[in-house]
């Protein structure tokens, strides 16, 4: 027992030195992926229980996959994933099994704040009472007071009288506290990978069944708030039909633009709450659940919603082509997928009587087979090619681009290859080698190169040669914005 504690705190020491070489400045480039890797492998070393779990070691795998992808093209996403795929192999093999998704969120929601407890708790029991009087913190610490004191004394001693041990000494350099601390954290989130806090189980086992409930649910009830609803969402929907789907002519002072781009997202919300009302409404074993009438109409009602789901997204996609597509529209529309497969699995669920046990794990599968997808895609990158491919030279928000990143290095290296106006080419080429030199530049340094952007700087070099067009020179004093238009800088030197 006493060897395998201090096996896994010295893979901790471990973990956190080597953390502390890899990200010298920020936590960035293709070492994120190798310290995820050796996370993985500190888990293994000090947990056997993990190795000898099947499903823990296919949580194993599942985290050296999003590894990977973290070598390859570091972000917030995949990380998230590779946490979650770690945290759930430390955990599995304190489960007797995979029950569901809804007591496996709860048990990650509760290990992410009791990684800060499991090492006080660690600690608490190392120097707690289970050591006798000889063994205990206070003798421990007598027995150091003299040596320790009595040590430092002479080291100071000496310091004074030998100009050499001085100068040795002030030659020392502690961490700032800054870093100090940022090792105690990293401690914090690696420790309870190899001793989970127990807390976390004892809370999540206590959740209860997530079955919704609203009061005033009787039958009567039941039936006439869906008839209500039925006939609410009847005309929001007959509205879209006419105006959005068909074109026909809007009320005079409002314009077809007005009209698409307003209520997208609001929709979306409209159909969530709807799809938790009528979980609620029928739930197992009411009498609206069993009741034919109010199944035909809740039926109806998600059928209703699906349109309002079709609604939403047809704003979206006119609301791109009228404008342009970001990451952010890119995750509505997929947002606005998984919402509309929630509605079927809902309606599937009260017609076929499953369990909300049932309803949650298909939806959380769906979701997590969505948002993995995305963690190995550059969303900014799709966008930028999109908007280069589908818009006019002049019309490409070539700000919005610079704002991507080195996502929109190709697309806008192939933009460059159109016919354009002189003035909006030099537009072009002066973002292009602004992200081509911040690109350079991040490959040049090892904390921040990553496989992706290698491979994306090779491809940008062949495809615009050794010696790349530049825009055409600004005045002095004055500096173009990446709208094009060229500003006076002022004294200071700043624009």
């Amino acid at each position: 027992m006493r060897f395998g504690f201090l096996c896994k705190g010295a893979i901790v020491v471990l973990l956190v030195a080597l953390f502390d070489g890899l990200f010298p400045r920020e936590f960035s480039g293709a070492v994120v992926g190798a310290f995820a890797a050796a996370w993985i492998a500190g888990v293994l070393i000090g947990r056997p229980d993990v190795r000898r779990n099947r499903t823990a070691r296919t949580a194993i795998a599942a985290a050296m996959l999003f590894a990977a992808a973290l070598a390859y093209d570091p972000g917030p996403l995949p990380w998230a994933f590779f946490w979650c795929a770690v945290s759930m192999a430390a955990l599995l093999p304190k489960v007797a099994r995979f029950d569901d998704a809804w007591h496996w969120a709860a048990r990650l929601l509760f290990h992410a704040p009791t990684s800060i407890l499991a090492p006080l708790r660690d600690l608490r029991l190392l120097l707690g009472t289970r050591h006798t009087a000889r063994t205990g913190p206070r003798a421990i610490a007598a027995m150091l007071a003299l040596p320790l004191i009595g040590g430092l004394l002479f080291v100071i001693l000496f310091a004074s009288a030998n100009p050499l041990i001085a100068q040795a000494l002030s030659a020392i350099r502690l961490p700032a506290l800054w870093r100090i601390l940022l090792w105690v954290f990293i401690a914090a989130c690696v420790w309870p990978s190899l001793r989970p806090h127990a807390a976390t189980l004892r809370l999540a086992a206590r959740l209860p069944d997530p079955e919704p409930r609203l009061p005033g649910t009787s039958l009567p009830s039941v039936l006439i708030a869906l008839a209500l609803f039925n006939a609410i969402f009847a005309v929001q929907n007959i509205l879209d039909i006419a105006f959005l789907w068909v074109g026909g002519a809007l009320p005079a002072g409002m314009s077809q633009t007005d009209y698409v781009h307003r209520g997208a997202y609001p929709l979306i919300a409209t159909a969530l709450i709807a799809g938790v009302m009528a979980l609620a409404m029928l739930r197992p074993g009411s009498a609206s659940a069993a009741h034919p009438l109010a199944r035909r109409l809740v039926t109806l009602w998600v059928a209703q919603n699906l349109i309002l789901v079709a609604s939403s997204v047809l704003r979206t996609i006119d609301y791109v082509r009228t404008s342009m597509l970001t990451e952010w529209r890119i995750a509505a529309l997929a947002w606005m997928a998984l919402v509309a497969l929630g509605l079927v699995l809902i309606s599937w669920r009260i017609l076929t009587g499953r369990s909300a046990r049932w309803l949650i794990n298909r939806n959380a599968l769906a979701a997590t087979i969505m948002l993995g997808t995305c963690a190995f895609v550059d969303l900014g990158a799709v966008a930028a090619a999109w908007n280069v491919r589908a818009g006019r030279p002049d019309r490409v928000d070539l700000c919005y681009l610079e704002r991507v990143g080195d996502g929109a290095l190709l697309p806008l290296i192939a933009l460059e290859h159109r016919p354009m106006d002189p003035a909006t080419r030099d537009v072009v080429r002066l973002v292009r080698g602004t992200l081509m030199t911040n690109l350079t530049e991040q490959q040049s340094d090892w904390t921040n190169w990553t496989l992706h952007g290698a491979r994306r700087l090779a491809l940008a070099c062949a495809r615009i040669g050794p010696t790349p067009p530049r825009p055409r020179p600004v005045p002095p004093g004055r500096w173009r914005n990446c709208g094009g238009i060229i500003e006076v800088t002022d004294r200071a030197g700043t624009p």
